[in-house]
């Protein structure tokens, strides 16, 4: 009878512990310093970039559910609703905020973060922005990476004129609720009058709107695409790379996200490279560095990409110099 007392007794005791157990679990989670993830667009297609970010924090010493949370807040191209998970972040003690991919995703961080170290990703010179006092010394709470997206239209338009050297009329898709899209716009306008075409300039806030863009273009005729730099162009990359398809329009894209779905080219920063740039701030903020001392990164790396396959679909041959100089070539 005092064997099964104590059975019993030792059997209570034990549920006691295991019921004891979630609490505890949920007390060391509560313990690891958390990142806050904030992101103007939507997961899936930022999928790739934010494995690069973890990758870069594994590789300093951070695994997430071990000695890091992450948190992840996606605006899905809403830019409203940044200030409003920006601020849940700060409420929920994040040790560093990090926030990508635009301008707007940094600026609703910082003034929301009431001192919490930022890390950002934007395509935008973040000292004429306001994000930072100067490039090597940021001076406040923020510090990051500036891939050089928004600074490329010329570029790009220069690309699509060697690949069509006939082409008189070239599209430009732009959101106009993008903060960027009139500074975007105007470098455009001023490269085609210097190659003296024709700008078709297309804009499109929504799903339903591209749709209307694109039947707009092929209706003008136009010869080619450009699309602005967007986080909402982004996230609907794939319906934007099938109308493109549909309609027979070459286009040249931001990054080789497009590409990869189809897109016939793409010109841009590597912007894995840029996400792996964040986890290695991260990483150095979370062992106590200051984003003050922390220089901007700048990333030099820009990549050309070409889709040779889609470039035949649309009866289109690519030039051998333009081959010759490509980072990547889908074959």
């Amino acid at each position: 009878m005092q064997f099964d007392r104590l059975r019993r007794r030792d059997f209570i005791s034990l549920l006691g512990g295991a019921a004891a157990w979630p609490v505890a679990a949920r007390a060391q989670q509560a313990a690891l310093p958390l990142v806050g993830f904030l992101h103007a667009g939507s997961a899936t297609p930022a999928a790739s970039y934010v494995a690069a970010f973890l990758s870069a924090l594994a590789e300093a010493g951070y695994v997430g559910n071990k000695n890091v949370a992450v948190e992840y807040r996606y605006a899905e191209g809403q830019y409203d609703r940044l200030p409003l998970l920006a601020a849940d972040l700060v409420r929920r003690q994040a040790s560093v905020i990090v926030a990508a991919p635009n301008t707007a995703a940094a600026r609703a961080a910082i003034m929301a973060s009431n001192g919490t170290p930022i890390v950002f990703n934007n395509g935008d010179d973040p000292v004429a922005a306001g994000l930072v006092a100067s490039l090597n010394r940021p001076g406040g709470n923020a510090t990051g990476v500036n891939n050089y997206l928004a600074e490329l239209g010329a570029k790009r338009l220069g690309l699509l004129r060697e690949l069509l050297p006939t082409a008189a009329r070239f599209g430009w898709l732009v959101n106009p609720n993008e903060a960027r899209a009139e500074a975007f716009t105007k470098d455009v306008v001023t490269a085609a009058a210097a190659l003296n075409v024709q700008i078709e300039i297309a804009h499109a806030r929504d799903s339903r709107e591209i749709e209307l863009a694109f039947a707009t273009l092929a209706r003008n005729k136009t010869d080619a695409l450009m699309v602005a730099p967007d986080t909402l162009f982004a996230s609907r990359n794939v319906q934007i790379v099938t109308l493109a398809t549909r309609h027979g329009i070459p286009a040249v894209y931001t990054v080789r996200t497009y590409v990869e779905h189809g897109g016939l080219m793409s010109y841009g920063p590597n912007l894995p490279e840029a996400y792996r740039q964040l986890g290695v701030y991260t990483a150095r903020i979370l062992k106590g560095e200051k984003p003050a001392d922390l220089p901007v990164v700048q990333v030099n790396k820009l990549d050309l990409v070409v889709n040779v396959p889609t470039a035949r679909a649309l009866g289109l041959t690519v030039p051998d110099t333009l081959l010759a100089r490509a980072d990547e070539v889908i074959e």
